[in-house]
């Protein structure tokens, strides 16, 4: 769903800095080969990403959804020198792919692949995080939100990533459709816990912004 024109989108991405080689490449193989490309963060929000990051510059990354492993490239921009990224997806057939563009990034002593459960893998990672993206399967969104929350530093900021859900969340739930329902009480909860701030941006399918008071 666009929520503003296509040529409006163009206009923005066109008047916002370019997608670095090794991104644009790692676009195209991802249409090229894989299932559901749009899942991809894409050049506008990659570019939102790795400005927020570098704004932050944190030390430690958490991801959850890797997918190719675009939006992990792109946090890895602000990375602190000696800075980790901790990545995790349960899709065993894509950490190849995955791999084979962090071997070849600045970044690639600094990015860790996690093959699982991102609920199981997080509390064996042993370590408090600055920055954490959300990016995967909408149905643990809270879990995943009440996990993370006492693993942030203070001031760190949580990114999530689709809960404006293609404009979903302004329809009437069916009964059926539990994955709107479960980013409707996402959205609510972190607008409202006391121990966050948050502000929800319009960007592509909608991207909060949540900081850890």
């Amino acid at each position: 769903m666009h929520f503003i024109s296509e040529e409006l989108e163009d206009y923005v991405a066109n008047h916002s800095q370019i997608e670095p080689e090794l991104l644009a490449k790692l676009n195209k193989e991802t249409h090229q080969k894989v299932l559901q490309p749009r899942m991809l963060s894409g050049h506008f929000q990659g570019r939102v990403l790795s400005m927020l990051s570098k704004i932050i510059r944190p030390t430690t990354i958490l991801e959850i959804g890797t997918y190719t492993g675009y939006a992990a490239l792109c946090l890895a921009e602000g990375l602190t020198e000696n800075g980790t990224l901790d990545t995790i997806d349960v899709n065993e057939e894509l950490v190849d792919f995955q791999k084979k563009y962090f071997d070849v990034s600045p970044w690639k002593d600094q990015i860790f692949q996690h093959l699982g459960d991102a609920l199981d893998v997080i509390p064996t990672l042993n370590r408090k995080f600055d920055l954490v993206f959300i990016d995967a399967d909408k149905e643990n969104y809270i879990e995943y939100f009440h996990m993370i929350v006492p693993l942030m530093n203070k001031g760190g900021i949580i990114l999530s990533d689709n809960v404006l859900w293609s404009g979903k969340v302004l329809e009437e739930v069916k009964s059926s459709d539990k994955t709107t329902q479960i980013l409707l009480d996402y959205n609510k909860l972190i607008n409202e816990d006391k121990r966050v701030e948050t502000v929800l941006l319009p960007i592509r399918d909608g991207l909060t912004v949540t900081r850890v008071l």
